[in-house]
């Protein structure tokens, strides 16, 4: 199968200018990230220099993986039912562009600015706790391994909750539902990495290769899902609510 390129750019770039127009959406890219940014913090603050050694047991970093679980859902879930509702969906599917391309052109869309805003916030994280935490718990809290499990799972989980909610959005109605789905749909994602930074589930090499394989062939898998079950037209012909 050949991918036009030029196809996938040009619903890349508008799917781009239309999240920035969409103030909910803008809202809920800060919200987000902002909720799971100031829990930890606040729980890292309050470790005292005696207690530092503490945090070597714990894995606060990983509770940080929320963020790409949550905001990818919230946006991808607007992808298709978002437009259908504005009007917006039709001329494009009237386009030559082929259900794949349209379906990784909006997943890419909606994956560029989740990873660049989990990241982000991991690196303010790292910067808080560095210059305002007591003496320490930076250098107990900062482990090489936590670090490299941010950065590797992000754009993994990241994928994977942009699958789920892009087959959400081909078959919702409203996007009220569909955003609220695709939340809920991330929330397995969620809990098992609030466990693993709790350490009710402890972290090993075992795991993070187990869920890494996992999520490499979810994403693999939901590209070919996800593009199957695209059609074209019900979502033209089918009523809107």
């Amino acid at each position: 199968m050949t991918l036009s390129k030029r196809r996938i750019r040009a619903i890349f770039r508008k799917e781009l200018r239309e999240y920035r127009r969409n103030a909910s959406l803008v809202a809920g890219m800060a919200i987000i990230p902002l909720v799971f940014l100031i829990q930890p913090l606040v729980s890292v603050f309050a470790v005292s220099s005696g207690a530092a050694a503490e945090l070597r047991h714990r894995h606060e970093l990983l509770y940080l993986l929320a963020i790409p679980a949550l905001v990818p859902a919230a946006m991808a879930a607007y992808a298709v039912v978002g437009e259908r509702q504005q009007g917006t969906l039709e001329p494009v599917l009237s386009t030559p562009i082929r259900r794949e391309e349209l379906v990784l052109s909006k997943a890419m869309a909606v994956f560029a600015p989740s990873v660049a805003i989990a990241y982000a916030v991991f690196g303010v994280f790292i910067a808080c706790v560095e210059l305002f935490a007591h003496r320490g718990v930076a250098s107990a809290l900062i482990a090489g391994p936590d670090v490299l499990a941010q950065v590797i799972f992000t754009p993994l989980i990241a994928g994977w909750s942009i699958w789920l909610a892009i087959a959400i959005s081909t078959r919702a109605s409203d996007i009220r539902v569909a955003q609220q789905l695709s939340l809920l749909a991330s929330l397995p994602t969620v809990a098992l990495t609030t466990l693993i930074s709790l350490n009710v589930i402890h972290p090993s090499i075992r795991l993070a290769i187990l869920l890494g394989v996992v999520l490499l062939i979810g994403n693999r898998l939901g590209w070919r899902v996800v593009s199957a079950a695209f059609d074209r037209e019900r979502l033209v012909t089918g009523s809107r609510s």
